[in-house]
């Protein structure tokens, strides 16, 4: 009557902790990009003044978490490198590609789409500039390329076993 089990799972900490991180980063991108900017979109926040100030404030916030997730995926993709012999060296790329993503979303597109969409002149009527479209589309597309390579690493992790 009393059989102990000693199923356990054999994964190693950091594998634990890619699969954590990304399984968090990449449903907090879903949110963001399918629930809350269309809810702001719908609601006519986007032809507001404020707007630019309130999607810079949100993306700065979000962009912080992407390269703390992107930092920790690629940490833990090296670690298991050195310590597994057979982890692939497709994880550590796609790791640096998902931290390349993040980078450039933070530094790149994200200032630049809020900069083109601060309204200087009161008196001018508001028109969303080509630029704007070009880095809208910029963004989908390392949105896309993110969830594809993140979705591969964290198909990796969770069927890699010891």
């Amino acid at each position: 009557m009393t059989a102990i089990s000693n199923l356990k799972f054999k994964r190693p900490i950091w594998q634990t902790g890619i699969i954590l991180t990304l399984g968090f980063w990449l449903s907090a991108s879903l949110v963001l990009d399918w629930v809350i900017m269309p809810s702001l979109y719908l609601s006519g926040m986007m032809s507001q003044a404020g707007f630019t100030t309130a999607g810079y404030t949100i993306f700065w916030n979000f962009n912080r978490m992407e390269l703390l997730s992107a930092a920790v995926v690629l940490t833990g993709a090296l670690a298991l490198s050195k310590t597994r012999y057979h982890w692939s060296i497709g994880s550590i790329v796609l790791s640096v590609l998902l931290l390349t993503i993040a980078v450039l979303d933070t530094y790149l597109l994200t200032p630049q789409m809020c900069a083109i969409g601060v309204q200087l002149n009161l008196f001018e009527a508001a028109a969303i500039p080509s630029t704007m479209n070009f880095l809208h589309g910029s963004y989908w597309v390392l949105e896309v390329v993110k969830l594809v390579a993140g979705g591969t690493l964290l198909s990796w992790c969770w069927r890699e076993q010891v």
